[in-house]
Parts: structure tokens; C-alpha cells; sequence
């Protein structure tokens, strides 16, 4: 076996991988209860199916200046999906489509009383 048959069989590997982890973010959206449960559905597997494919496209290709095109991807996608997610939770969150029954501690609500009593102050304050 010469290395470049093995390099693209190993790229085969990731390809294959790469389905099932997006698979199962496809079905994990499908099947879990709330909004926090679909979100780490959503983020999880897709960074790591994302980070396979440009991996079987690196050990594809062969070559640096593909590889230096595919590492923007991954950084930006890195960066951008946890902030999304976090963005959604907290959105889904404040509009009540969360399980309180699968939450062990409830951070977010204390911030959020405090946030809305503010508010209330504020505005009697204002009197508007």
C-alpha cells in the first residue's frame, strides 16, 4: 500500500465520519425536547463533521495553499458557532421554550429578575 492510497482511504474515513456526525446533529434537531438540547445538537457534531470534511479535503488535495484556504473556514466557524448558540439559548430562554425539569441550576434567572427589577426601577424613576 502506498501512502497515497492510504492517505485517501483515510480520506474516505473522514468523509464517512464527517455524514454521520451531521447525521446525527440532523437528528438530535429533530428529536430533542428544548431549545438547549437542539442547540448542542445543532453545534457539537457539526464543528466536528465540518472539521473531518476539511480534513479529507486537506489529505485530498495534497497541498498548502489548499490547506491555508480551508484553515479560515474552520476558525471562522469555530469562533461563530458557540456565539450563536449562546445567543440562541439565551433567546429561547427568555421566551420560555426551555424544560425546567432537565436544568440542575438555573443561572440565567437570577440575572434576569435582577435585569427586569432595573428596568421597573428605571422607569418609575423616569415615570414613563
Amino acid at each position: 500500500m502506498t501512502l497515497d492510497s492510504f492517505l485517501d482511504q483515510l480520506a474516505a474515513i473522514f468523509l464517512v465520519g464527517s455524514g454521520l456526525f451531521s447525521l446525527a446533529a440532523g437528528i438530535g434537531l429533530l428529536r430533542f425536547p428544548d431549545v438547549l438540547a437542539r442547540m448542542h445538537a445543532a453545534t457539537k457534531p457539526q464543528v466536528v463533521g465540518l472539521m473531518l470534511v476539511l480534513g479529507a479535503i486537506a489529505l485530498a488535495e495534497r497541498s498548502w495553499t489548499v490547506l491555508l484556504t480551508l484553515l479560515p473556514v474552520l476558525l471562522f466557524q469555530m469562533l461563530t458557532a458557540p456565539i450563536s448558540a449562546h445567543m440562541i439559548g439565551r433567546a429561547g430562554y427568555r421566551a420560555g421554550n426551555i424544560d425546567d425539569d432537565h436544568l440542575y441550576v438555573d443561572e440565567l434567572d437570577e440575572a434576569i429578575d435582577e435585569a427586569q427589577e432595573e428596568r421597573a426601577r428605571h422607569e418609575r424613576e423616569s415615570g414613563g
